[in-house]
């Protein structure tokens, strides 16, 4: 079961690393990987079993992500000092764009759920 779900993401990485090579050069091809793994289980209406025993497995890993870039902030804190400005900038401007859609899709998800469970 882990195996199969293995498969697939990786698979999913593959066809977004092809399509990164061959037509989108300027996305990750983690980030094209996952979105048609989003596509995908959404036109499947489900998560397999096989997919969430092996993202599960996964997640347990996560916080081991966290650590190079904590390790680089802190070695690098003085050139993101001099970078301050135009960071907290971007930062600011994607908390200001992103804190509305995400109150507007959980909306649309709490309605949908509803409806669901109306019918």
């Amino acid at each position: 079961m882990l195996i199969r779900g293995l498969s697939w993401l990786i698979l999913f990485q593959l066809i977004g690393t092809a399509l990164n090579v061959l037509f989108l050069p300027f996305l990750p091809s983690a980030i094209i990987g996952m979105v048609l793994l989003v596509l995908f289980l959404r036109l499947r209406g489900q998560v397999s079993e096989s997919i969430e025993t092996a993202s599960g497995g996964l997640l347990r890993f996560l916080p081991l992500l966290l650590t190079p870039p904590a390790t680089g902030i802190m070695m690098y804190g003085s050139e993101i000092a001099a970078d301050a400005a135009a960071i907290l900038v971007s930062l600011t401007v994607s908390f200001i764009l992103v804190v509305p859609l995400t109150g507007h899709l959980m909306q649309y998800l709490i309605k949908r759920q509803a409806r669901r469970e109306e019918a």
